[in-house]
């Protein structure tokens, strides 16, 4: 399997009582194809999914597959930092038809590089299942080196690493290392060009929830050689890439989508609401984008 281009990191969109919006969920799905993505990524962080319990997490996992019916692929959310559970996960995913799972590097125990490969490879050696491994320091406390993902190169199931470690010279050498046997995409959404510059296939998207169209033709021109249209695409969404990060992920993101009719409801508890200013802030630089529910 091969990760190329515009990947999504959907959001798990929420009633006004807080329960699972089965309908709006298939109905952004269905936005994202149209919008011509390469794949979506139910159950990471932008799908808050460290609030749903796990019947939620294997129903959002369910729909996804149902609603793709193989037009786009579907990765999986199947991260935890207990490795027992994050088999578990993966072995749903298997069983629900998606096309590969997603695995964060464990948060909050702080394992060493020898401790990140160990869990990588009991997945793997549990679940036969192409993997994209995940590396966001900043949300886990752990940095994944281009060491270890060298090493991940070793289990067949590892086809491809999300980076969000926000070091291009990290990223770099991670390509450097590993071009040839792993794709490489960006987790940040400002950094995906130069991400792609350094050998990088794509990006998983936090602003692909509200303009998958330009996101993933900025991708296909850069990778098809047109690298002066893309930048004109990366600087046109560069103030949108950055005010959806202005608080915690997906709470700007999930305010966006409601202000343009899409499917997103609140966010769950620890999780906030945008305070007031930030909300104004936010919405000025959306009006300057001509984006609306298709």
């Amino acid at each position: 399997m091969e990760f190329r281009g515009c990947y999504v990191a959907i959001i798990t969109p929420f009633t006004v009582d807080g329960k699972l919006d089965e309908a709006g969920l298939r109905s952004n799905i269905e936005f994202l194809i149209k919008g011509g993505v390469a794949g979506i990524v139910p159950c990471g962080t932008t799908g808050e999914s460290a609030t749903l319990s796990w019947e939620e997490h294997k129903r959002v996992i369910d729909i996804a597959v149902e609603q793709a019916e193989g037009k786009v692929q579907v990765v999986a959310g199947a991260g935890s930092n207990n490795t027992a559970e994050a088999v578990e996960a993966a072995k749903h995913a298997k069983k629900s038809g998606a096309d590969a799972i997603m695995s964060i590097t464990p948060y909050y125990n702080k394992p060493s590089q020898d401790g990140l490969y160990r869990h990588f490879k009991a997945i793997t050696s549990e679940v036969d299942i192409p993997m994209l491994v995940y590396n966001v320091p900043g949300r886990t406390g752990v940095n994944m080196l281009p060491e270890t993902v060298e090493r991940l190169c070793e289990l067949p199931q590892v086809r491809a690493v999300k980076e969000a470690s926000g070091d291009i010279s990290q990223i770099s050498e991670i390509h450097r290392r590993c071009g040839g046997r792993l794709d490489v995409l960006s987790g940040d959404d400002g950094l995906t060009l130069p991400v792609l510059a350094v050998g990088g296939k794509g990006v998983v998207s936090v602003i692909g929830n509200i303009v998958p169209d330009k996101l993933s033709a900025m991708v296909e021109m850069f990778l098809k050689g047109d690298a002066a249209g893309a930048l004109k695409i990366h600087e046109e969404l560069l103030p949108l890439s950055k005010i959806v990060f202005i608080e915690s992920n997906p709470v700007p993101v999930k305010a966006c989508m409601m202000e343009i009719g899409l499917a997103a409801g609140p966010v769950r508890l620890p999780l906030a609401p945008m305070i007031e200013s930030n909300k104004e802030k936010l919405l000025s630089v959306l009006k300057t984008y001509s984006i609306s529910k298709k």
